[in-house]
């Protein structure tokens, strides 16, 4: 009796399990309202479509029709290098298009095969056509695990596990994963035969049949680069003056396509039916319908584990393309939601022998480019892919795969990064340089896989070391500024704060696992107690972009704090960033931290300012030498009113305690007498 006793005292007495009690009763009560809310935000054109503007509708198309001419030919060099038939590459682009208009969140983005997918399935192809299976076949399996992991990362809002792929290591592997594409594309643009596969053995291979090179091929590869070449310079030259120019530039490979492949038929249609009797290769994509089939569960099982890579390097591509266009563009997209899109359309593609899809930097440029309105120009896209299915196939089997070549070399050569970026991972962090040299290589010379694998547990390596051996810092008699800084920390925080003034005290280091939510709290935070400043992003109803995923982001963040009334909420001046505890500032928190204070002043108007504290002497190294780099001003009390001292607004002003941050005098403050001292010594002087 007296175990059953203590054990109903803990019950009523243990601080866990009365939280776990609380916890379910508040969700159980917000179950069917959230669970309602949860579906509504898996479909977003649920939320946009009624406010779609008719006059939109002229945009979307003629960016619908300019992505489907893109895509023809991509879709085609892409399923090339995933060593698939050809024609699988336009079978795997009618789905994402189409369903992104119901589950996108961001209006630019284009989804469709890509060359980093493609490569990744080609080393899972090489290695599982040893068991009898069909390109093709094994290309759905690889589709259909990334669907799953997509759609477990998505639905149960894990994408925060991708924020372990640092920038350093993308970049880096994707540098080499440009390459490694651009040199499996050299034999089909010389038209060698016999080239074995890996870096090494692609170069020394076709400089040694370079003699046997069929000149024919040559002819219309190296046409096709310098078509391509020159109308994508015709486009920088005279696209933004010329929409002539524009278009020509856009469809470039479109037009290269079309202009070599009627060469093609002319000169190889006549010479007989057995391709062995062409002046060169063609792409010889046979006739085929859309129709379903599913993975065996033998095949699955093998590929499912092989799809890791291409899937992390697909989500990590298209999540990053749709944070970038968003922001460019003035609107809020949710990665999570771009997550489940992903798996559910990989899945969806599965069922069609199709390969992985993901977003496409080239495209989604293209469709900016274009004043796309919103996700809806993917359907007038998936019209444009279908009707190349089932109408163009005769014509597309001329296709010369010299051109294919061509195609896939320009489009991805623009991929490597500039020995710059390396050079500027090594100023700023040498385990970032190191990370990013590691993913590089061992993708160039070894594998994709092996190359982004090993980067990545590079990465968290290094994390949890630094996590386990912390710095200290000591106080001493001969270290006053510190002893300034700890009474300051004794105190908490000064005597008031303005309305408009906003502390953060970072609690950690900010580093790629945790720059991108760390800054996004700080966001959050203002947005949710601070009142916007007009802008062409948060202005009024009709001046609003489509979007209405940030609107609604913002209005739930306020009702769980209990704010009903925004009416009333103080616009943001100051922002104040205590860094005591930052002992850690890599490349990735150099970006984030960017890209923090560029969305701060979308908000809160280019007058607002951030002040840091206790920044630490390796953060502020860091900070400097990073490219591009900030101009930091020490400000050491609250008297430095001169221009000289209170910078610019775009430069971080550094301050010793909390206390001097918020009652620094303002920038405003500053103008305001800098004009009153200008008028008096004008009135002097007459």
């Amino acid at each position: 009796m007296k175990i059953v006793s203590r054990m109903k005292q803990s019950l009523v007495t243990d601080p866990n399990w009365n939280r776990g009690i609380e916890l379910a009763g508040k969700g159980g009560r917000a179950l069917p309202s959230a669970t309602a809310d949860y579906f509504v935000d898996k479909v977003p054109i649920v939320g946009w479509l009624p406010k779609y503007n008719y006059r939109w509708l002229l945009n979307d198309v003629i960016a619908g029709l300019t992505l489907g001419i893109m895509l023809i030919p991509q879709s085609l060099a892409y399923a090339k290098i995933a060593t698939m038939p050809v024609q699988f590459g336009l079978m795997s682009s009618w789905v994402p298009a189409t369903l992104y208009a119901f589950m996108g969140t961001t209006k630019d983005l284009s989804t469709g095969p890509t060359s980093l997918i493609g490569l990744l399935t080609a080393e899972v192809i090489a290695d599982l056509t040893k068991d009898g299976y069909s390109p093709q076949q094994i290309g759905s399996a690889v589709a259909m695990g990334m669907g799953i992991y997509g759609m477990i990362l998505g639905f149960l809002k894990l994408g925060f596990i991708l924020d372990f792929v640092s920038t350093p290591v993308l970049n880096g592997f994707i540098s080499a994963a440009a390459i490694v594409i651009s040199l499996g594309q050299v034999d089909n643009l010389l038209g060698e035969n016999d080239v074995r596969d890996g870096t090494a053995h692609i170069i020394h291979d076709v400089f040694t049949k370079l003699p046997e090179a069929n000149g024919y091929a040559c002819a219309m590869g190296f046409g096709s680069i310098v078509l391509l070449v020159a109308l994508e310079h015709l486009g920088k030259r005279w696209g933004s003056k010329n929409k002539i120019a524009f278009y020509l530039s856009i469809t470039r490979a479109f037009i290269a396509l079309l202009v070599f492949t009627g060469v093609s038929y002319a000169v190889n249609s006549k010479r007989g039916p057995d391709p062995d009797d062409f002046l060169f290769e063609v792409a010889e994509m046979t006739q085929t319908t859309i129709y379903a089939e599913v993975t065996g569960p033998t095949l699955f099982a093998k590929a499912f584990p092989r799809a890791i890579a291409p899937f992390v390097a697909a989500a990590l591509e298209h999540v990053a393309i749709a944070r970038a266009f968003a922001m460019r563009n003035n609107y809020t997209t949710d990665a999570s939601q771009e997550l489940c899109y992903l798996g559910l359309t990989n899945l969806i593609n599965s069922f069609f022998h199709s390969m992985g899809v993901g977003g496409a930097m080239s495209r989604t440029a293209v469709n900016s480019g274009c004043k796309v309105r919103s996700p809806l120009s993917g359907l007038v896209t998936s019209a444009v892919v279908l009707v190349s299915i089932y109408e163009l196939t005769g014509a597309l089997y001329w296709i010369p795969k010299a051109t294919l070549a061509a195609i896939v070399i320009t489009a991805v050569w623009p991929l490597i990064g500039h020995w710059r970026t390396y050079y500027n991972y090594w100023r700023t962090s040498f385990v970032d340089f190191a990370a990013a040299m590691m993913a590089f290589w061992l993708t160039l010379f070894v594998s994709s896989e092996i190359g982004i694998g090993t980067a990545v547990a590079w990465s968290i390596v290094t994390c949890l070391l630094r996590q386990a051996f912390t710095r200290i810092t000591q106080v001493g008699s001969d270290s006053s500024s510190d002893l300034q800084r700890s009474i300051d920390d004794a105190r908490g925080m000064p005597a008031s704060i303005p309305d408009d003034t906003r502390i953060f005290k970072i609690q950690e280091s900010i580093f790629f696992p945790n720059a991108q939510r760390t800054m996004k709290q700080v966001l959050d935070t203002i947005q949710t107690y601070h009142a916007p400043t007009y802008s062409n992003a948060n202005g009024l109803e009709a001046d609003r972009n489509w979007s209405v995923v940030g609107e609604k982001r913002i209005k739930k963040l306020r009702k769980a704090v209990g704010i009903q009334d925004a009416s009333d909420l103080p616009p943001i001046r100051v922002v104040v960033l205590d860094f005591g505890r930052v002992n850690h500032f890599d490349v990735t928190g150099n970006a984030k931290l960017r890209e923090f204070v560029a969305e701060l002043r979308k908000y809160a108007g280019d007058r607002v300012e951030v002040r840091v504290v206790g920044l630490k002497n390796n953060v502020r190294a860091r900070l400097e030498r990073a490219r591009p780099g900030w101009k930091l001003i020490d400000t050491d009390s609250i008297t430095d009113s001169g221009s000289e001292k209170v910078g610019k607004l775009e430069d971080l002003k550094v301050y010793r305690s909390v206390t001097d941050a918020v009652n620094a005098i303002r920038y405003s403050e500053v103008e305001h007498v800098m004009d009153e001292k200008m008028k008096s010594e004008h009135q002097e002087k007459v």
